[in-house]
């Protein structure tokens, strides 16, 4: 396969060379929401719950690899998961969310906050009106599950320590009397809700 080709997500696995030529086609061609390649079914890659990324059931250890697959991912409106090219588009198994926020940086205080979240898969965040944080609870155990929203259908879940130090901004930023736990960012006001230590 010539480099200038593209190359599919099946020969990009392993070969630097099929990364390479697939990394070109992905930044010359039009939004991954754009493209209607066929449906070649479903490939064995698993992003499991604490955002590693398998092929095979072994972690794919590249991290350039998984930052262009990462890219390419899109959400289906019957809620598939699939990585799509200009040339194909295969179905892929998320066990929780597809992507994992694993560092936060402040800026700003109070109501001028700006918080940005690093993904595991490269790449940041800010929350802000078209990336908003949520705080929802596990119907189960009612153990917070915060999420936020990357791009299109792309959740990240918050990674446990990323979530505390959420947490504990929105604590030292309670004013007195006040019981409802709160954070800004981006001029955006995303409500904690009730939080229970034991469950997180």
């Amino acid at each position: 396969m010539s480099i200038d080709q593209p190359a599919t997500v099946s020969a990009t696995i392993g070969q630097d060379r099929s990364l390479e030529a697939l990394a070109r086609t992905v930044a010359a061609a039009r939004p991954v929401e754009a493209w209607n390649p066929p449906d070649c079914g479903d490939i064995d890659i698993r992003i499991r719950a604490d955002g590693v990324w398998e092929h095979l059931g072994r972690p794919i250890l590249r991290p350039a690899l998984v930052e262009l697959f990462a890219s390419i991912l899109r959400r289906e409106p019957d809620g598939r998961y699939c990585l799509v090219t200009p040339v194909e588009k295969m179905g892929i198994r998320v066990d929780d969310l597809p992507f994992l926020a694993v560092e936060l940086a402040q800026e700003g205080e109070a109501r001028d906050t700006v918080l940005s979240f690093r993904l595991g898969s490269g790449g940041w965040v800010t929350a802000d009106a078209d990336h908003p944080l949520t705080f929802e609870s596990d119907p189960a155990t009612g153990a917070p599950r915060p999420a936020l929203l990357v791009r299109r259908g792309l959740w990240a879940r918050l990674s446990r320590p990323v979530f505390y130090e959420l947490a504990t901004l929105a604590l030292e930023a309670l004013p007195p009397g006040e019981s409802t736990l709160e954070v800004w960012s981006a001029g955006h006001r995303f409500p904690l809700g009730a939080i229970d230590d034991s469950a997180v």
